[in-house]
């Protein structure tokens, strides 16, 4: 004979069950229909040449030039593919690290479309400066966007963020940027208000004196200050006779000429340097021309390239970093 009150109870403990366990699945379907939501979220890009619509977060990302590597990299994404480095082939050195199995795909100028489309890419980061030309042929392969030039590195970090959907990243790296300036700052006292500084760089046929830049952003940003006659919005001035050498002039010198280059700068920089005009610049006779790594200095670019600059500041200005 069935006992009526217990089967009643399990009847209803079964019943419970299912109810939870049907809750349990909504809950769970609930949750898988977010993550997915999440992933498809469609996000429109403003950049250089218009607006790109990209889908969720990126995770296979081609960077097209130095900057957006450095970027991209800051932010914790490694590229499955780049374009290879000015110098120290294939991959600068203060990042050569991080870009184990990364396919090189060739120069920055003229990347290889081919092996950019046989990677299946999700994103590429590029720039009208280096590839307006083949804008329509990126896009046509990935969703693309563009930075105007490839040296302004905080318009790079930003744009790239944007892309990659890490704008917490950015935004941590920019807070503690600004805690070292402002640091580098305090430090530096005096020393910062006291001397001026020149960037110079010897090619094959002239010399240079840097005006705009990305080594001249960082020293702006820095408050260090540059003569009078080396400033301006246009990127510098070619030196093409040793005449003009005293137009270098400055407290400290710092020479990012390209070391490794066999294309006749080096013997250039060498002549030049052995010229009395030179040897009578102020930075020459108080010996603080500075030889600076022009990978960090000039090629880089980008975030990471910025920090190790810094770095370097404080060594070439004598400067005590404080607590």
């Amino acid at each position: 004979m069935w006992n009526l009150k217990r089967t009643g109870k399990t009847f209803l403990g079964i019943l419970l069950a299912a109810s939870m366990l049907t809750a349990c699945g909504q809950s769970a379907e609930k949750e898988s229909t977010s993550v997915a939501a999440e992933k498809e979220e469609v996000r429109t890009i403003s950049h250089a040449m218009g607006e790109t619509e990209i889908k969720g977060t990126p995770l296979r990302v081609v960077t097209l030039f130095q900057g957006a590597t450095d970027a991209s990299l800051t932010l914790g994404v490694k590229p499955v593919g780049a374009v290879e480095s000015w110098i120290e082939k294939p991959w600068y050195e203060y990042i050569r690290s991080q870009m184990d199995g990364v396919v090189n795909l060739g120069d920055e100028n003229q990347p290889n479309l081919e092996m950019i489309a046989g990677l299946k890419p999700d994103l590429i980061i590029a720039s009208k400066t280096r590839h307006e030309k083949i804008s329509e042929q990126l896009s046509a392969i990935a969703p693309t966007v563009m930075t105007e030039e490839v040296h302004i590195w905080k318009d790079t970090l930003h744009l790239t963020a944007e892309a990659l959907n890490k704008q917490e990243k950015e935004e941590a790296f920019l807070k503690e940027w600004d805690q070292k300036v402002a640091k580098f700052k305090k430090d530096a006292g005096e020393e910062l208000q006291q001397k001026t500084v020149a960037i110079i760089d010897f090619r094959s046929d002239h010399a240079r004196i840097v005006y705009s830049g990305f080594a001249a952003l960082v020293l702006d940003e820095l408050g260090i200050k540059r003569p009078e006659n080396q400033k301006g919005e246009e990127w510098g001035v070619k030196l093409t006779t040793k005449e003009s050498i005293p137009q270098m002039d400055a407290d400290i010198i710092f020479d990012q000429t390209s070391m490794d280059r066999d294309d006749g700068r080096v013997d250039l920089r060498t002549s030049w340097m052995e010229h009395p005009l030179f040897k009578n610049l102020k930075a020459a006779q108080t010996n603080r021309i500075y030889l600076v790594n022009t990978a960090v200095w000039n090629n880089g670019s980008g975030p990471l390239a910025a920090s190790l600059m810094l770095d370097d500041l404080y060594r070439y200005f004598n400067i005590q970093s404080s607590k």
